[in-house]
């Protein structure tokens, strides 16, 4: 009796659907055509001989055998490309690509600081960025969409090795006019709970933050809204409330031409751990403690 073995190019079809719940979008991040993907598909499940998608006019549904399907898929692609990164490790370190993802509470503040100095020293090197809120990039991380994440710790990471990078300490920022006229360190217990915007969910400096408050009430009455730091520093500008900033971001002149003033949050935890984390046991896991390297001498 034959075995039919799919092929990788039917599975990485099959989850690119499963990921846009639309064929015409599938398509298109697989770069081929819709009839293309659609026919590797209804190929794939007739060999297997089973129904993995109902299509209709307006939805794509997946069985519950095809979702299945789909988990073992990214498990089978996840290896594939880990058999390519351990030849390539093989060569030249940090060389070829390196898909990388990075939040968006770290990218705008410390890549342009870095970049320029890999591109010079580390010509060969592809560093290809996706920047994602804390749980999209670790979902792409053991999906294998990303090789690895740049990210504030502590986060639920799952099954991952990791190299802190530094500390980054937390500072609260408020109009430059408060009439409270804060000291130069803020305890957490003048922060009022009414007035105080963080990142909406996903981000982890939300929690970050709330965490080194140490105020539980303070999570059912802060403002989420905000979905960007510089929103939020905006939102403070024009008098709406205040906010909480890593030092990264105010080093790298978040405040400028602002009327904002920030000042270090007193506390015992009040600083995150920038870490680049990793899939364990990945073939290039050498290869990422010398990135980590990297982005610390930067």
């Amino acid at each position: 009796m034959s075995t039919y073995l799919p092929t990788i190019k039917q599975l990485q079809y099959l989850v690119a659907l499963h990921e846009h719940g639309h064929f015409g979008r599938a398509a298109e991040a697989s770069f081929v055509s819709q009839s293309t993907l659609s026919a590797g598909i209804r190929e794939l499940e007739s060999l297997l001989g089973v129904t993995l998608v109902e299509r209709s006019r307006r939805v794509v549904r997946f069985t519950p055998l095809g979702k299945n399907v789909v988990d073992k898929a990214h498990r089978v692609l996840r290896e594939t490309e880990e058999l390519a990164e351990l030849v390539q490790a093989a060569g030249k370190p940090l060389s070829g690509e390196v898909r990388l993802s990075v939040i968006p509470t770290i990218a705008p503040f410390l890549l342009p600081r870095i970049l320029p100095r890999l591109r010079k020293e580390r010509p060969q090197l592809k560093l290809f960025l996706r920047e994602e809120t804390s749980d999209h990039a670790i979902e792409s991380l053991h999906h294998g969409r990303a090789d690895c994440v740049l990210l504030a710790l502590p986060f639920a990471t799952g099954d991952v090795e990791s190299e802190i990078i530094g500390e980054d300490d937390l500072f609260v920022a408020f109009p430059k006019d408060d009439p409270r006229d804060p000291p130069p360190e803020i305890p957490a217990s003048m922060i009022d709970e009414g007035r105080l915007l963080l990142l909406e969910d996903g981000h982890c400096l939300k929690e970050h933050a709330l965490a080194a408050c140490n105020r539980p009430e303070l999570r059912g009455s802060a403002t989420m809204i905000g979905t960007s730091l510089h929103t939020l520093v905006q939102m403070v500008d024009n008098g709406l409330g205040l906010t909480m900033l890593p030092q990264m971001a105010i080093d790298a002149g978040i405040l400028h031409e602002t009327d904002v003033v920030a000042r270090p949050l007193k506390g015992a935890k009040t600083s995150r751990q920038i870490a680049l984390v990793w899939r364990t046991n990945s073939p290039r896991s050498e290869e990422f403690k010398l990135l980590a390297e990297e982005l610390r001498a930067g």
